[in-house]
């Protein structure tokens, strides 16, 4: 199983970005998915989750201008980053709880730079 994440740049304050991230492999379901980030030297920190019937929650800084997704068909999660601000600049990792009809683990993508700057 590997989670394959796209959608990173750079971006002016007030932007916005994408983000994408696709699973693939042996996956038999996918329960929660959710992005994650690390700004330097800060700790890794939530950003947003969605379980499988849609459910989602997010960060207190992120509420209102964030928006999480997911295409089930696709295997994949969605970020949709709005209204972006300086302390959003971060490396953005995608996690799933992938059950490949075995066992049930959580993968992580490789993470996408996201800089918010002008």
């Amino acid at each position: 199983v590997q989670l394959q994440a796209s959608g990173g740049g750079l971006v002016q304050p007030g932007g916005s970005l994408r983000l994408s991230c696709a699973a693939s492999g042996s996956i038999f379901s996918i329960s929660v998915m959710g992005w994650y980030r690390q700004a330097p030297g800060k700790q890794h920190e939530v950003v947003a989750r969605i379980t499988s019937d849609g459910t989602t929650n997010y960060a207190d800084s992120q509420k209102g201008r964030f928006t999480i997704s997911r295409d089930n068909a696709k295997n994949t999660v969605y970020l949709q980053m709005d209204s972006l601000k300086p302390e959003d600049t971060a490396v953005y990792y995608c996690n799933a709880v992938i059950n490949d009809g075995r066992w049930t683990r959580a993968y992580w993508g490789q993470g996408t730079q996201v800089t918010v700057s002008s």
